[in-house]
């Protein structure tokens, strides 16, 4: 079955509401230029509202390895999304554990991914996600796709067409807003039970 993780969490009402819909994970977006940025303060504020067992993901653009550190703690977040090119010092250096994201323009760079580590495949624009572009999903054919967790451009209609494909995971920000930052209660619940019954 399909992972869900719900991206962009502003507030605590979102945050539950996602949760109660079975939701697996919840994004924190700690990017200021981010229309959906949070701060630490108020992240950990929701984390500790949050029921057991769902995974909290904090989302970084080209931050420092220390910084990611300090912001991790501070929030209480689980995971490090790092959607941004780091060299692999940068890793190395991180205190938390971390998921990649591929920020993918062509066919030929989908062909060149790993497929031994999970990551999340994004498509690629200027402002590092949330525009709801969408990756041409007939370039994932015949790939191996059981690490892979797909964003970009996804919403209840079209999260159909990802049945067979295998993908680890979803990943839904503007898919269920009813505006940057602020979600859509019936969306989220409708989002979460397609994909759960794909």
């Amino acid at each position: 079955m399909l992972k869900v993780k719900i991206c962009g969490i502003t507030n605590i009402e979102d945050a539950l509401v996602a949760c109660k819909a079975g939701a697996d994970a919840l994004g924190f977006v700690f990017y200021p230029k981010s229309p959906r940025y949070i701060s630490p303060s108020d992240a950990k504020m929701i984390v500790k509202e949050l029921p057991p067992f769902v995974q909290k993901v904090g989302l970084f653009v080209n931050e420092s390895s220390k910084s990611v550190n300090t912001i991790m703690k501070e929030s209480k977040m689980s995971l490090a999304q790092i959607h941004f090119d780091a060299k692999e010092p940068f890793y190395k250096e991180l205190e938390c554990d971390y998921i990649k994201v591929a920020r993918i323009k062509t066919k030929e760079e989908l062909l060149g991914l790993k497929t031994d580590e999970y990551m999340i495949v994004d498509a690629f624009v200027d402002s590092y996600g949330g525009e709801g572009k969408r990756i041409e999903l007939d370039w994932f054919d015949g790939l191996d796709c059981s690490k892979m967790i797909i964003a970009g451009g996804l919403n209840r209609q079209n999260v159909k067409e990802l049945k067979g494909y295998g993908f680890y995971g979803v990943d839904v920000s503007s898919g269920v807003e009813k505006a940057k930052g602020k979600k859509e209660h019936k969306k989220i619940y409708d989002f979460i039970e397609t994909v759960k019954n794909l």
